[in-house]
């Protein structure tokens, strides 16, 4: 059995639509894979999709700033034509929100049903507190020691961790102490999780 462990941007590209494989993973796992996720990930993920509700409002606001001032322009040949393709961009613009936030209660709705949600435990946050894998990012260091927890209660199966979010959690000072927990592998992309996937079946 592979223990494979993820993260929030694995969340977020399927919100945003990024990459299809990840929902593919989470929705039809193969019954090799248990996936695994910090319950702060969860949360992470809202958090997340707040932002990018703030984005696509202020967005939604200047297009309607612009059709105010096109709206004015009654001299102008290519006022009208703007004008309607700005309209339509507010409605487009409302859609994909829409979607975005559609995509991820799928993929929070395929997480509960098909993935292990680790919770947070005072050892984990008090480690934390106590360890300062990333001094300037608190909550990335609370993951790594809820992930380095979790890893030691399961010694006997292998176990991976996949993130796109290479700066932080691909860092040589990270990648050891993943190791020394039993954490063999680490992914940047699902594609390349799958791709070793299959190399072990096939081994």
């Amino acid at each position: 059995m592979v223990r494979l462990y993820i993260e929030t941007n694995f969340l977020m590209s399927i919100a945003t639509g990024r990459h299809s494989q990840p929902y593919n993973l989470l929705s039809t796992p193969p019954s090799s894979v248990r996936i695994a996720i910090p319950s702060i990930r969860c949360m992470e993920a809202l958090s997340a999709l707040e932002d990018e509700l703030k984005r696509r409002n202020r967005f939604e606001n200047e297009l309607n700033l612009q059709i105010s001032q096109l709206r004015r322009d009654v001299t102008s040949p290519y006022a009208p034509s703007l004008l309607f393709h700005v309209r339509q961009s507010v409605v487009e613009n409302r859609g994909l929100l829409n979607n975005v936030k559609e995509r991820l209660s799928q993929a929070l709705d395929q997480l509960a049903a098909k993935a292990e949600i680790i919770a947070l435990t005072a050892d984990m946050l008090q480690t934390s507190l106590n360890t300062a894998f990333f001094e300037k990012e608190p909550t990335d260091n609370l993951i790594l020691c809820s992930i380095l927890q979790d890893a030691s209660v399961h010694p006997t199966e292998v176990k991976v961790f996949l993130s796109g979010n290479v700066k932080e959690f691909g860092a040589l000072d990270v990648q050891q102490p993943l190791r020394d927990a039993g954490v063999e592998q680490y992914f940047r992309t699902t594609e390349s999780f799958l791709g070793w996937l299959n190399s072990q079946s096939t081994s």
